[in-house]
């Protein structure tokens, strides 16, 4: 389209020269005209006013929206080049996942402890899936190996991400046996964090006098665990997730559906001892990345289950979110819907990554009208993710595939950077969207 639109410009411009001098030089009765002054001051505005009707269409020509197809296109074409770039890297540096970029630029890696260590993994396997390409196949593998001892971690509650991202994705794509035994582990360590006097999985362990501290980010390991329970059959998987959704829905959402980011509960009473955040502006704003947990969590856990009211639950998330008075016009949320010095505010293009992927899924669960208004949403988030300025040039960026996230603000932690996780769940969007695309073709 850059191209054409260079040539309808010059097309034009040759129009415009060609009318001046018809105009200025050719028409007799003009030049007779000019003699008079003030004739000659009202044929320049009359000029100028066809100049800018004539630029004015040719602005909007061209302002005409690329179609989805080559925006995915184009999008993925980067994310293949940046990936590949990175898995090279990352050849010479054993036991090391990529999570982001320091102050100078320099490639910041974890190893496979750290909650983001899955989402390379995964993004591996969803562009092999996307290519076909043996290459990636190889990358994924070897990325995924790399994440395998997580499998006995009993200390965290991320290790859905951390598994289901990486070993989950590879067995959907290439069925491997022995991927099976690794998820399985997994899910069975991550059960051990089920408190029943809560009713929820424990996020963190113990600190800054939280007792058992949940935070909203664990509804995404849910659909590790149905995934466990289709496996096995066994139904402590299942009442597992739906204790945690239905202790959530109670007390970590707020009436007008916004969640808090962090809910401690007493362990001898198992009541809620303090609501607060951790990587939000304050206790009762909402932190945007949390609040896109939340609405991801929910949708997953409707498909799961087909329980009604999670559906309610996530339409609701859903409501708040895409029409909150501080939702930018682009739809990429602020770092949180409450932070201080908005407009000015930082964005979190992971947020906006996580938000629309959700929201492509969720389309599909709602009637046609409410299917189309979040499809417009998370159009428009993709759209702006896939523009110059979220979308990194080949080669930098530190490979990353998305500029401008932020991990923790307060923390002063991974702020205005490339995020792994950003990256993950936009190619996953990407992928749904193109997904909805072939069908209405068919």
């Amino acid at each position: 389209m850059e191209g054409w639109n260079a040539i309808y410009f010059i097309i034009l411009s040759d129009f415009i020269l060609k009318l001046l001098i018809y105009f200025l030089f050719l028409n007799p009765e003009l030049i007779s005209k000019f003699t008079n002054l003030k004739n000659f001051h009202i044929m320049i505005k009359k000029v100028n006013l066809i100049i800018v009707l004539i630029l004015t269409i040719f602005v909007f020509s061209c302002s005409k929206p690329a179609p989805m197809d080559k925006v995915i296109k184009k999008s993925l074409d980067i994310a293949i080049d940046q990936c590949k770039r990175m898995a090279e890297v990352m050849k010479d540096k054993p036991d090391m996942l990529p999570r982001t970029v320091d102050t100078t630029g320099n490639l910041v890696t974890a190893r496979s402890n750290w909650w983001t260590s899955g989402f390379f993994p995964g993004t591996l396997w969803y562009l092999y899936e996307y290519t076909g390409d043996e290459k990636f196949k190889e990358y994924a593998r070897e990325m995924t190996a790399r994440v395998e001892k997580e499998k006995y971690n009993k200390g965290t509650h991320d290790l859905g991400f951390m598994l289901y991202c990486s070993f989950g994705n590879g067995l959907r794509l290439t069925g491997e046996e022995s991927y099976n035994e690794v998820l399985l582990t997994g899910a069975q360590s991550l059960i051990t964090r089920f408190r029943p006097k809560v009713g929820c999985i424990q996020s963190w362990n113990s600190r800054r006098n939280w007792q058992c501290p949940v935070i909203i980010d664990n509804m995404m390991n849910l659909e590790f665990l149905m995934w466990a329970f289709k496996k096995t059959g066994d139904s402590t998987f299942y009442k597992i997730c739906v204790s945690h959704s239905d202790t959530t829905i109670k007390n970590h959402f707020r009436p007008d559906y916004s969640t808090w980011h962090v809910v401690s509960y007493d362990t001898i009473t198992g009541q809620v001892e303090v609501k607060q955040t951790h990587q939000g502006a304050s206790d009762e704003s909402a932190w945007a990345r949390g609040q896109a947990w939340g609405l991801y969590g929910y949708t997953v856990m409707y498909r799961e289950t087909k329980l009604e009211r999670y559906l309610e639950q996530a339409k609701h998330i859903a409501d708040f979110l895409i029409n909150h008075p501080n939702l930018p016009e682009d739809k990429i949320p602020y770092w949180d819907f409450n932070a201080p010095g908005i407009p000015n505010a930082l964005r979190d293009a992971s947020a906006g990554a996580i938000m629309a992927s959700a929201l492509i899924e969720l389309s599909g669960y709602v009637d046609a009208e409410t299917g189309a208004k979040y499809l417009d949403v998370a159009e428009k988030q993709l759209r702006t993710l896939a523009s110059p300025e979220y979308l990194a040039k080949p080669g930098e960026n530190g490979n990353f595939i998305l500029k401008h996230s932020v991990g923790s603000l307060p923390g002063k932690s991974e702020v205005d950077v490339p995020l792994t996780y950003a990256d993950y769940y936009f190619v996953e969007a990407l992928l749904r969207y193109r997904n909805l695309l072939k069908v209405s073709k068919n």
